[in-house]
């Protein structure tokens, strides 16, 4: 069973930072992605951000240049720097993982808890 477990939310001014962490374990034979996602009080729940261990990025065009994702292979874990942070990006953030668990199994689709990350003055 593989588990997803955020961390690093919080409350922060406008314009102040956070970083959250997103680590796998569990029974994990390969990563193909991990992403973050959020959602809004009263709103659907959005993408944001996804990191392939290929190395490529994605980013939801609204936080270009704002966040950066990046990960640790060997911890199997992924970051999400968020930089100017905006009261429109209060939140409570996921994340999200396509992992396979044995070389025999497909990708899987994985959520974490969620982290809440409120910006407001």
């Amino acid at each position: 069973q593989v588990q997803l477990v955020e961390s690093g939310g919080g409350s922060v001014q406008p314009g102040g930072s956070l970083r959250l962490s997103c680590a796998a374990s569990g029974s994990i034979f390969s990563i193909h992605m991990m992403a973050w996602y959020r959602q809004a009080p009263g709103k659907q729940r959005e993408w944001v951000a996804t990191f392939y261990y290929g190395g490529d990025t994605n980013y939801l065009d609204y936080v270009k240049g704002r966040f950066t994702i990046s990960g640790d292979n060997a911890k199997n874990t992924v970051y999400l720097q968020m930089n100017s942070l905006k009261p429109e990006d209060t939140a409570l953030y996921y994340c999200n993982a396509a992992i396979r668990e044995t070389y025999y199994r497909e990708y899987d689709e994985y959520w974490g808890q969620g982290t809440q990350v409120t910006v407001s003055s």
